[in-house]
């Protein structure tokens, strides 16, 4: 059985479009997995802890025969071989990172245990996770919340701008 999820990339240290292009390619390497689409990078302000540099963001479509458990869990493993260490307590849940990956969708899938909500509890309050999700999928449907493009027309997404020439010769992972 397979499953199409989106993950949500961001990274705020180092040199973020590196960072976020190597988790492209660390994504379509999962065995069992494949990465349909990547969205354009995307620069955003910090969100929830706002004194910090600015973020850039993307989203990956994937193809996975992985159960969500299993998915988030490569996720995990590819965030610490990028230098991410997640704080036990949760206190470094908004700060800077060098790679951040979220498990946004799980098909129609709607998860809540220790560690894992599915579709991502702040998903539809988030323009720079909602914007790159609607360049790869326009009809993307949160479930129990519904069109992620109304969650989007909610919001002023002005701040999150897509990655230019001036910042990396291609701008596509």
């Amino acid at each position: 059985m397979t499953a199409t999820a989106f993950v949500g990339l961001g990274s705020n240290l180092g040199d973020s479009i590196v960072a976020l292009r190597a988790a492209f390619a660390a994504l379509a390497a999962i065995e069992g997995t494949r990465l349909l689409q990547a969205s354009r990078l995307y620069r955003t302000p910090a969100w929830g802890v706002t004194e910090q540099p600015d973020f850039v963001n993307a989203v990956a479509m994937l193809e996975t025969q992985h159960t969500p458990q299993q998915l988030l869990a490569d996720l995990l493993a590819i965030e610490r071989v990028a230098g991410r260490d997640r704080q036990a307590d949760g206190s470094d849940r908004w700060g800077p990172r060098t790679l951040d990956l979220d498990l946004l969708l799980y098909g129609d899938a709607v998860i809540s245990e220790p560690g894992l909500q599915v579709p991502h509890p702040h998903l539809h309050e988030r323009a720079f996770a909602l914007v790159p999700l609607l360049e790869i999928a326009p009809d993307a449907l949160i479930p129990g919340i519904g069109p992620a493009r109304q969650a989007l027309a909610k919001m002023e997404p002005g701040e999150v701008e897509a990655v230019t020439y001036a910042d990396s010769p291609d701008d596509r992972p």
